[in-house]
């Protein structure tokens, strides 16, 4: 292709983008899109929507009996690790398997698999316990989550 031949294509990709561009600055200004240009095109006319019988849930009228019976499983997790599976079958009693904490280090709530809060292990009547040390956020679940 020569100089010239690239010099005419650029110029007609230029006219493309600057007609693209017009147009989208005529739809924004009210133009075409709003229905200026094209007598055919009128907006919809909706009917307003109606509560067929089902009560409008304010804030302070929210009810959570419904879910205070519904059971979780709440975890602590220590820590992870990744092996091969080699090495798995290799584990018999007595291996020690290294884990990602550090001795002292907060350990993970989880709830149904989801982290809520940090704490740290205590015995209360020779059963293991767990004290919360800080509880996540909900905007912070919700950010993990995704």
């Amino acid at each position: 292709m020569t100089d010239e031949e690239q010099n005419v294509d650029q110029e007609a990709m230029a006219d493309d983008w600057a007609a693209a561009m017009a147009e989208q600055a005529d739809a924004e200004s009210g133009g075409e899109a709003a229905g200026g240009g094209d007598p055919a095109v009128q907006p919809a006319e909706l009917d307003e929507l109606q509560s067929e019988g089902l009560p409008v849930v304010q804030d302070e009228d929210v009810n959570l009996d419904l879910i205070l019976d519904i059971p979780v499983t709440i975890a602590m997790e220590i820590g992870r690790t990744r092996i091969s599976i080699r090495n798995l079958l290799q584990l018999n009693q007595g291996s020690v398997v290294e884990l990602d904490r550090l001795a002292g280090e907060p350990m993970d709530v989880l709830v149904n698999g989801t982290l809520v809060a940090h704490g740290e292990v205590v015995v209360v009547n020779e059963k293991f316990g767990i004290r919360l040390t800080d509880v996540v956020s909900p905007s912070e679940r919700v950010k993990k989550l995704k």
